[in-house]
């Protein structure tokens, strides 16, 4: 059964994981024998996540760029490949949230959360699955996706319009490279204490109506999406593409 679940000898790319749920990720991937390559901008946090996973004997490695700058996620794949390094799991982490009522938001804010979250996946993926199916051995790509790629809340229009357009690029994903052996799946994780929710979880109303409204009672931890990560990134889910998991506590079961 272990063997299922067994990523080792494979390279995982997770963008996004200098901290946060990326992180978690990684440090998942990591526990089950993959080397993962972690991403982000921020080059001396990237560093030292990289240490942080190597102290813990795990095998990884930091790659700098922005996943929005289609020039520099090609030069990116081209340096993994220079390492003697090919991507076998993507995992597309990368994201940022804008909240404002949409009669507020400005083009710009909207584009920049659009871009992100939603067309960094498809450029990062376009790049893997080229390679993924040039290679011949197929590949598992994980899109982010959200509460949001199935219900809408106030304020946070372009982060719901990304995380809707996540779970229809996943679909699409999975119909033009299944026959390729790609499993193309997608996570949306429910309210889970990060650093992005920080704001959310100190306010003591959406506090209480998070614990409230589901059935759990609670905010989901961080380390409860690395089952979910590990099993999508495994020749246990490989008969399974085109679908969207909600790790959410069951809020989406009673809404």
């Amino acid at each position: 059964m272990s063997a299922l679940f067994d990523l080792t000898g494979k390279t995982a790319l997770i963008t996004g994981s200098a901290r946060g749920l990326g992180l978690s990720y990684a440090e998942g991937l990591a526990s089950a024998g993959a080397h993962v390559v972690l991403n982000d901008i921020r080059s001396e946090l990237l560093n030292e996540s990289v240490q942080k996973l190597r102290q813990k004997g795990y095998q990884a490695d930091g790659l700098a760029f922005d996943v929005t700058n289609e020039d520099a996620v090609i030069t990116a794949f081209e340096s993994l490949a220079s390492k003697g390094l090919q991507v076998d799991i993507l995992i597309n982490n990368a994201g940022i949230q804008y909240r404002k009522p949409m009669v507020e938001l400005e083009l710009a804010n909207w584009q920049r959360v659009i871009d992100t979250n939603l067309t960094s996946a498809f450029i990062v993926s376009r790049e893997a699955a080229k390679r993924m199916i040039a290679r011949g051995q197929g590949g598992k790509i994980i899109n982010i996706g959200s509460l949001t790629s199935q219900a809408a809340r106030p304020t946070v229009a372009p982060y719901t319009a990304a995380k809707g357009g996540i779970k229809m690029l996943t679909c699409s994903m999975a119909a033009e490279w299944a026959e390729f052996n790609i499993q193309t799946n997608a996570i949306g994780p429910g309210y889970i204490l990060t650093d992005m929710n920080t704001a959310l979880i100190e306010d003591k109303e959406f506090d209480n109506w998070v614990k409230s409204s589901n059935p759990s009672k609670r905010w989901g931890s961080p380390d409860e999406l690395i089952g979910t990560a590990i099993f999508l990134s495994s020749s246990a889910s490989n008969y399974i593409n085109g679908q969207i998991i909600y790790v959410d506590g069951g809020w989406l079961a009673v809404l």
